[in-house]
């Protein structure tokens, strides 16, 4: 049995994000962090391993920098990792991504005991759509928005967080699965993990290694592929400086009924 967990280095949001001319992410400018979520999935897969003793594999796709990202994770309790990095996925959407990884997660071998895991949405796009379109490229069943999972045999129970509510849904192996951030609390980077985690094995799919799945095809994958246009993308004017008032006798309220009307907004 495997846990397959889809992962996404994604800007630190904390710090500075810089956008190229044609709208997308100048990734390299940037430092990158573990797509929050994909933490969640991550730790739902390891804690599947401490029960039932499954192999767990991390895939991402990105540029060669995200192999450190992708060494972490092994540090954190995963066995093995893929990195999926080729000229030709650069500038993918949302629907050119999915078909990617689920090329990857073929190759990687899908059987029927297996559970694939993704994050609900990563912080840089918020579409929430990779991980539904995974599973249908797939053509497994898939259970979104995961606040509780058990495993039986090749049953899996998932209790489903709603806007206003819960819902159980019970589906077959394989699956797939998307985790949000109240499902669990990701573990740390072990220090016997982190002095392993560079002698387990990180594969890197490129073009040449998935180029003979169907849905590898030139038309649909990269930015040229890519079904999704940006008009423009640009970084938001940074904010001034606020101004803070004390106290709570007439003259503060007079003042802030000033400024107020000064900008407007009354």
């Amino acid at each position: 049995m495997k846990a397959i967990v889809c992962v996404k280095q994604v800007p630190d949001t904390s710090g500075k994000v810089a956008v190229n001319p044609d709208g997308t992410l100048n990734r390299a400018s940037m430092e990158t962090i573990t797509n929050p979520d994909d933490l969640n999935a991550v730790e739902a897969a390891l804690k599947l391993k401490d029960e039932t003793g499954c192999k767990v594999v991390v895939v991402t796709m990105g540029p060669a920098p995200a192999e450190g990202m992708l060494r972490e994770l092994l540090a954190m309790g995963a066995d093995e990792a893929v990195l999926v990095s080729a000229r030709e996925f650069g500038g993918s959407d949302t629907f050119a991504t999915s078909q990617i990884l689920a090329a990857a997660v073929k190759k990687i071998g899908l059987e029927d005991d297996d559970i694939v895991f993704c994050g609900r949405q990563a912080i840089d796009g918020d579409t929430a759509q990779v991980g539904s379109q995974i599973a249908e490229k797939l053509e497994i069943p898939q259970i979104s928005y995961a606040a509780e999972i058990k495993k039986e045999g090749n049953t899996v129970t998932v209790k489903r967080m709603l806007e206003d509510g819960y819902m159980t849904i019970q589906t077959q192996t394989p699956c797939l699965l998307t985790c949000i951030k109240e499902l669990n609390v990701p573990r740390y980077m072990s220090l016997s993990g982190i002095m392993d985690c560079y002698s387990k094995p990180v594969s890197v799919y490129d073009y040449n290694t998935l180029k003979d799945d169907p849905l590898i095809d030139p038309t649909t994958i990269g930015l040229k592929g890519s079904p999704t246009n940006i008009f423009k993308s640009f970084t938001p004017p940074q904010k001034g400086q606020g101004k803070m008032l004390e106290g709570a006798d007439k003259n503060t309220c007079e003042t802030l009924a000033a400024e107020l009307l000064k900008k407007h907004i009354i």
